[in-house]
């Protein structure tokens, strides 16, 4: 079985033609980024303009064009206009300054903790501490702390450590990019072959430490398979956090979790179970609530630039899911501090959305075509056979790319040019897929397949765009990186690819849709949808291993700010497509993000 996938798939691509920023304690004060007045500013102007036409602009649509009148099959938006409307009773001034000025107290109190740790912890102990601050969204407080512990832990002796703490501390060294050796786990090992774990938490920790392997790892392999193995078997018998411990990490392993998603709840089961400093649990639910703030401002501004492109009245044949795309680009950086970058990210994938339902569901063959020479050409004047929900559409991405460069400082600007290529690679990816199923096209291999699914799954456009909003940190060498499609975003491309066809290939069987990668293998290896799908899965693992061997490769020239965000983008992917296709059956994920951008805890 084909596992390099990422060595023969490669789309080189070229250009066209602020300060750092510091992650620290701030208010959500009014003016949080420049992004957020001027859309408000473009939306209010353009709002009245919609109100007094809208109906008449609909009801000439529908005489010209009565596809409008038949639904995509989406799940309506649960969020609607709620953000434009919500307000958090902790959000005034005086509120939002006494948090803060508390938080900066607990969070000297917190640093005081790390840098004794040395002297005071054992070394359980102190990776249970930098494992904690990682899952209640804390460790971007603490970088330099974290990172002289992780320096300092790094020649630790193990030889008399027990297995948990030796797994602990594989998974974090190996998570901040150190390439530690995987024969620790050796002396665990019986004449059996048998790994020596005597809890379930020994077992959790090996199975959350060998998903972290790359090729070639045989005793990690082995780990894997025997800890999933006896974890399975543990689960009916257990109850309570450790049942749902359990599940989850079966679900997903803890190094390919997003953090924010799950930091509310366990902010709470640290409180409850009470295995951190109360000062740690403190700070945590302090600046969560901060951070929702921030998060329920720059909701209430991308809610407006959405509502612009008036999607309810104007393009029912798309999916309305911007509260669900700012989620999943809250995933790939949570930190204050990206709050342009998390904006404009979260309007690409907006974007990319649109795309997907035009190509997908709405354009004719001959329209698709016109559509991608008009992106071609970045020109609104060749669209006179289009129909009025594709110039309308058009002319509105054209508005929003103007709007990002708008937000560029000049210095910056050059970064829309790669994102304008991004943009044209994309929809001639969906044009080439439209193509394929005018013509029936099923590629002969999953390898074929990827050679234009790989980019019509999104992945290259938006690790272009997670750099876009970003500070200096992120230079023109970073942009021709991306643009040149790395082994480490070739992974990412693959891992969505073949976890958006596992989870949505039944649905899509339903109606007239492209090809899956599931249909490839099946007609490259003639074997039944059963035995594709498992072969799908095993290469997404494999792919993983790929995306693991990049993030520990030592000649990466990129920085860590920069590579961190594809290794979130891809964490993203496997949470969105765990189990069922969340991103267009967005129900499954309404409490959790309720519980995050709404429901603040309460502060005594």
């Amino acid at each position: 079985m084909q596992t390099s996938l990422t060595m023969a798939t490669t789309f080189p691509m070229k250009p066209w033609g602020q300060s750092s920023e510091s992650c620290r304690l701030t208010a959500a004060a009014p003016g949080l980024s420049a992004i957020s007045w001027r859309l408000q500013h473009t939306a209010s102007r353009s709002l009245q303009a919609q109100q007094s036409s809208a109906q008449g602009r609909h009801d000439h649509l529908d005489v010209v064009d009565d596809r409008l009148m038949t639904p995509g099959g989406f799940q309506p938006s649960i969020w609607g206009d709620f953000f434009l409307h919500h307000s958090d009773p902790a959000g005034s001034d005086e509120q939002q300054a006494w948090m803060v000025k508390r938080a900066e107290i607990l969070k000297e109190e917190v640093r005081r903790i790390i840098i004794s740790s040395s002297t005071t912890f054992s070394l359980h102990q102190r990776l249970h501490l930098i494992d904690t601050l990682q899952r209640l969204c804390l460790d971007y407080l603490f970088e330099e702390e974290i990172n002289n512990v992780l320096a300092q832990v790094n020649n630790a002796n193990l030889s008399d450590c027990d297995l948990e703490t030796v797994a602990i501390w594989f998974y974090l060294l190996r998570k901040h990019g150190y390439r530690v050796s995987s024969d620790v786990f050796v002396r665990f090992k019986d004449e059996q072959g048998t790994f020596l774990a005597h809890s379930p938490m020994d077992l959790l920790n090996l199975y959350n430490a060998a998903s972290l392997r790359t090729h070639g790892e045989i005793i990690l392999d082995e780990a894997a398979l025997f800890a999933r193995k006896c974890l399975e078997t543990t689960l009916p018998h257990v109850k309570g956090s450790l049942a749902r411990k359990i599940k989850c990490t079966l679900e997903i392993p803890l190094p390919r979790r997003v953090s924010i998603y799950e930091s509310k709840y366990y902010i709470s089961r640290c409180e409850e179970e009470a295995v951190v400093d109360e000062v740690v649990i403190r700070l945590a639910k302090l600046n969560s609530n901060i951070m929702q703030l921030h998060y329920q401002r720059e909701l209430k501004t991308i809610t407006r630039w959405w509502k612009d492109i008036d999607i309810e009245s104007n393009l029912p044949f798309a999916r309305d899911r911007i509260v669900e795309c700012y989620w999943w680009m809250l995933g790939v950086y949570f930190e204050p501090c990206y709050s342009r970058g998390r904006a404009i990210l979260t309007m690409v994938i907006a974007i990319v959305t649109l795309f997907d339902d035009i190509y997908d569901s709405y354009g004719t063959a001959e329209e698709c075509e016109i559509f991608t020479k008009c992106i071609e050409s970045w020109d609104t004047t060749a669209t006179n056979d289009l129909p009025e929900p594709m110039k309308y559409t058009l002319r509105k991405i054209f508005d929003s790319y103007q709007t990002i460069e708008n937000e560029l400082a000049h210095e910056e600007r050059y970064r829309i040019s790669y994102l304008k290529n991004f943009t044209i690679d994309l929809v001639r990816g969906f044009n080439a897929e439209v193509k394929m199923l005018k013509d029936g096209y099923v590629p002969i291999s999953v390898e074929e397949h990827l050679q234009v699914s790989l980019r019509t799954g999104g992945c290259p456009i938006l690790s272009c765009a997670s750099m876009v909003g970003m500070g200096d940190i992120a230079t023109k060498d970073s942009f021709d990186w991306v643009s040149s499609m790395p082994k480490m975003v070739q992974a990412l491309a693959i891992i969505l690819r073949l976890l958006d066809d596992l989870r949505s290939y039944e649905r899509e069987q339903m109606i007239p849709h492209v090809a899956s990668t599931i249909d490839s293998y099946m007609k490259e290896h003639n074997i039944s949808i059963e035995m594709a799908r498992e072969k799908i899965h095993e290469l997404k693992e494999e792919t993983w291993k790929d995306f693991n061997v990049e993030w520990l490769n030592p000649e990466n020239s990129q920085p860590k700010e920069i590579v961190d965000r594809i290794f979130n983008l891809t964490r993203t992917m496997e949470f969105f497509y765990n189990k069922d296709d969340n991103f267009t059956n967005c129900h499954n994920i309404k409490d959790t993000i309720r519980s995050l951008v709404v429901e603040p805890f309460v502060i005594l």
